[in-house]
C-alpha cells in the first residue's frame, strides 16, 4: 500500500478529542464521612445555619429535629434514594427521611480537599478547566496512554491524596463528557464514542444535557419532546422559530452530540457574591441590630473571597428578598476597583439607601447579598486607591424613612 500523500493541499490529520469530565461523588458529603466513618451506608445530610456539631461522644442531630429555613447543601446516596437531594428545604427533607443524620457544612474543609485532588490530577493530566468546588473538565488528547488505564491512573491519584472516590465519564468533547459521568455513580468510568450517542444518548430525557432546565425542559414537552433522541430527530428549524436563533441551533446540536468548545485552563471570574438566607424574617427596624452584623459578615467573607483569588472589582451590589418573595437588586460603580471589607460595606450600604424600606411588605427580609463585579487583578498596589477613598458613582440622597443597616 502506498503511503499517504505528505505536502501539496494535503489535510492535517488530526486525532479525535478525548475530553473527560471529573466529578467528586457525593463530594460535601464524603468529607463529612472521613470525619465520621461510623456513618458509612446510612442516610446524612449536610447543611442548615443550625445544623449541630457532632459532641465528642459523636452524638449525631437528626433531621426530624431541626426547625428553621435552613436548605440541604449536599446528602449521601443514600439518603437520595430517599428523596433528600441538595436545594431542598430542611424541614421538607425531615418529612422524607426524618431519621437522617444532619451535619452543619465546613467549607474550609470542602475548599482544601478540593485544592488536593485538583493538584493530584494535574500532576497526571495539567490541562485542566476548573468547573467548581467538586468538578472539573480534562483535556486527554494529548497524552499518549490508553484510555480506560490513564482514568484508573487518575481515579487512584484522587483517592491517594483525599481518600474518596470520583467518578470520570470521557467523550470526543465537554458536553457528553458531562453526561457520562452521571452514568455510572459512584466512583464510576463511563467511555462513550460517537458511535455510541444513540444508543446510549438519545434514549436519556433532555434534561440531561447541561443547559437544559426544568422551564425548556417543560417547553419541549409541549412539543411533544422528552427524550434527547426525540430532540435529535426535530428539524433545527423548527427550534429556531420557538425558542430563538441562538437556543434553537444549541439545541439541535447538543441533542446531536455536537460541541467545540475547548477545555479552558484558565477564566477570570465575571463577579463574585455572598449571600444568607435568614433563619427567620429579620425586620428593619427591630431586627436592625442583626441585619447590621450578617451584612458586615457578608462583606467580611466576600473581601476574603475576592483575597483569596486576587481581585478587586469596581461594582458593588446588593439583593434583597422581602418576606413576601419579592426580589430587589441595586447596584452602584466605584471610580476605582475596591476589594477591602471596609470599602465594600460602605459601597453595598450605599446601595441599601436606594432601597425604599417605607412600605410593610418591606419591612420584613427574608435573604440578603452583596456582590463585588467588574473584576480586575486585585494585586495592584492598593496604596493609591485606597488614599483616595473615592465616592461611588450613580449614589443617591437617602430619602426619609430608609434605613440602611
Amino acid at each position: 500500500m502506498p503511503p499517504p500523500p505528505t505536502g501539496g493541499n494535503a489535510a492535517p490529520v488530526t486525532c479525535p478529542r478525548r475530553i473527560a469530565h471529573l466529578d467528586m461523588d457525593a463530594f460535601f458529603a464524603s468529607v463529612e464521612l472521613l470525619s465520621y466513618p461510623e456513618l458509612r451506608g446510612q442516610p446524612v445530610v449536610v447543611g442548615g445555619a443550625k445544623a449541630i456539631v457532632p459532641t465528642a461522644n459523636q452524638t449525631f442531630a437528626r433531621l426530624k429535629n431541626y426547625s428553621g429555613r435552613g436548605v440541604v447543601t449536599t446528602s449521601t446516596y443514600e439518603a437520595r434514594a430517599l428523596g433528600v437531594f441538595s436545594g431542598m428545604g430542611l424541614m421538607h427533607s425531615a418529612r422524607l427521611a426524618p431519621d437522617a443524620i444532619l451535619l452543619p457544612a465546613r467549607f474550609d474543609a470542602y475548599r482544601e480537599t478540593s485544592r488536593r485532588f485538583k493538584a493530584a490530577v494535574a500532576s497526571i493530566a495539567p490541562v485542566i478547566e476548573d468547573r467548581g468546588i467538586d468538578e472539573i473538565f480534562i483535556d486527554l488528547t494529548d497524552i499518549p496512554e490508553a484510555t480506560r488505564p490513564l482514568i484508573e491512573r487518575i481515579k487512584s491519584a484522587v483517592f491517594a491524596a483525599t481518600g474518596l472516590t470520583c467518578s470520570v465519564g470521557i467523550a470526543p468533547n465537554k458536553l457528553l463528557a458531562k453526561i457520562c459521568s452521571d452514568m455510572n455513580k459512584p466512583d464510576g468510568m463511563t467511555l462513550l464514542t460517537a458511535a455510541d450517542i444513540p444508543t446510549r444518548i438519545w434514549p436519556l430525557a433532555t434534561g440531561k444535557i447541561n443547559g437544559i432546565g426544568a422551564k425548556t425542559a417543560h417547553r419541549l414537552q409541549a412539543l411533544n419532546i422528552s427524550t434527547i433522541g426525540e430532540l435529535a430527530q426535530t428539524p433545527a428549524e423548527t427550534l429556531i422559530r420557538r425558542f430563538g436563533a441562538h437556543t434553537g441551533r444549541w439545541l439541535h446540536d447538543a441533542a446531536n452530540g455536537i460541541d467545540e468548545r475547548p477545555v479552558v485552563t484558565w477564566r477570570a471570574p465575571k463577579s463574585l457574591s455572598r449571600e444568607t438566607t435568614f433563619e427567620r424574617d429579620l425586620h428593619v427596624r427591630h431586627d436592625r441590630a442583626e441585619l447590621s452584623r450578617q451584612f458586615t459578615a457578608l462583606c467580611e467573607c466576600l473581601a476574603q473571597d475576592l483575597a483569596r483569588k486576587g481581585y478587586a472589582g469596581k461594582s458593588v451590589g446588593v439583593k434583597l428578598r422581602f418576606a413576601d418573595f419579592r426580589l430587589l437588586t441595586r447596584e452602584i460603580t466605584w471610580p476605582q476597583p475596591i476589594c477591602q471589607t471596609a470599602d465594600l460595606r460602605r459601597a453595598a450600604g450605599q446601595c441599601l439607601k436606594r432601597i425604599p424600606f417605607d412600605t410593610a411588605a418591606h419591612q420584613r427580609i427574608r435573604l440578603l447579598g452583596v456582590r463585588c463585579g467588574s473584576l480586575t487583578d486585585g494585586n495592584r498596589d492598593l496604596s493609591e486607591r485606597d488614599a483616595a477613598r473615592p465616592q461611588p458613582s450613580g449614589t443617591t440622597t437617602p430619602q426619609q424613612g430608609e434605613l440602611p443597616f
